[in-house]
């Protein structure tokens, strides 16, 4: 079916009028009436009867007019969908991140995103930084958000966000606490809860150590996942090294304690990620926004 031919018709019938409709699509009337007469000889049946000044339907125009009728709102709803998802405003925002971001940054983060946004479905994956990069460059995530100063792969971009300080913490009314500053050397003497095996606190802190030329900490305990290791200090089971987005709101509620270590600079880079040369989408481009700002 020729559908330049329906929309003349349609719009014809809408008005009543075929020289109103080519007044508003801008063709000639006779222009107009060639093509309906060309419909009604593709589809066999006569669509229009002249009236006085405008026309009337036949039985089959009128059949015809409502199918039209719900083919073109349905091109106006595409067309407006379209312009939705263009402008960011509808369509998928997949984000791998690191534990840190996803756990104390992109709650925030998204909740800020998603104002004005409601259309827009945001699916998080949270992985280590391996995983988090290879979701990224397979594919399967927009963006990685990755906390740890990890490089980026071949065809990866990275942007810096910020810059977190790494934290000494202990238990609530510790020694080192109270003390207005204490040295590394003293710090490394009490038991610590460590973190698992290939952990990025865990290789940050020995890093530490063998710059000073200090032993290791003695592990009181090693334990995979922060939340179970800062609970582990508030327990009194020993100090944590922690990147102080995961640990600044225990601090500020009096649950551990800051141990002010001197000669100490740590941080833990957390940056956002994305594949070279490929546009961003209006959904990425926002929420890369967002971080930036939120950080």
């Amino acid at each position: 079916m020729n559908l330049h031919a329906l929309k003349l018709f349609h719009t014809a019938a809408q008005f009543r009028s075929v020289t109103r409709a080519a007044e508003l699509l801008h063709i000639s009337q006779p222009a107009v009436t060639v093509q309906i007469r060309n419909l009604e000889k593709e589809i066999r049946m006569p669509l229009l009867l002249p009236k006085g000044r405008g026309i009337m339907l036949t039985e089959a125009g009128q059949f015809v007019a409502d199918q039209a009728g719900r083919l073109f709102a349905l091109e106006s709803e595409i067309e407006r969908e379209i312009i939705d998802f263009k402008s960011g405003l509808t369509g998928k925002l997949r984000i791998a991140a690191t534990y840190l971001p996803a756990n104390f940054l992109l709650p925030r983060w998204i909740a800020v995103y998603k104002r004005g946004r409601e259309g827009v479905q945001v699916l998080l994956q949270t992985a280590n930084a391996q995983d988090a990069m290879f979701r990224l460059a397979h594919y399967e995530a927009d963006l990685a958000i990755i906390g740890g100063g990890i490089e980026s792969a071949p065809g990866i971009v990275r942007s810096l966000l910020f810059e977190d300080p790494m934290w000494f913490v202990a238990p609530k009314g510790h020694a080192l606490a109270n003390k207005r500053e204490s040295t590394l050397a003293e710090v490394l003497r009490e038991p610590f809860i460590m973190r698992e095996e290939g952990s990025r606190t865990r290789e940050m802190l020995l890093a530490l150590c063998r710059t000073a030329h200090l032993a290791p900490p003695r592990a009181a305990v090693e334990w995979n996942g922060m939340n179970e290791a800062v609970r582990a200090v508030k327990a009194g089971v020993g100090l944590l090294f922690a990147s102080a987005s995961e640990v600044r709101e225990d601090v500020k509620r009096g649950d551990v304690s800051l141990v002010n270590v001197s000669g100490i600079h740590a941080i833990n880079p957390i940056a956002i990620y994305y594949r070279e040369g490929e546009t961003l989408s209006q959904q990425a481009q926002a929420f890369i926004e967002i971080a930036k700002k939120g950080s």
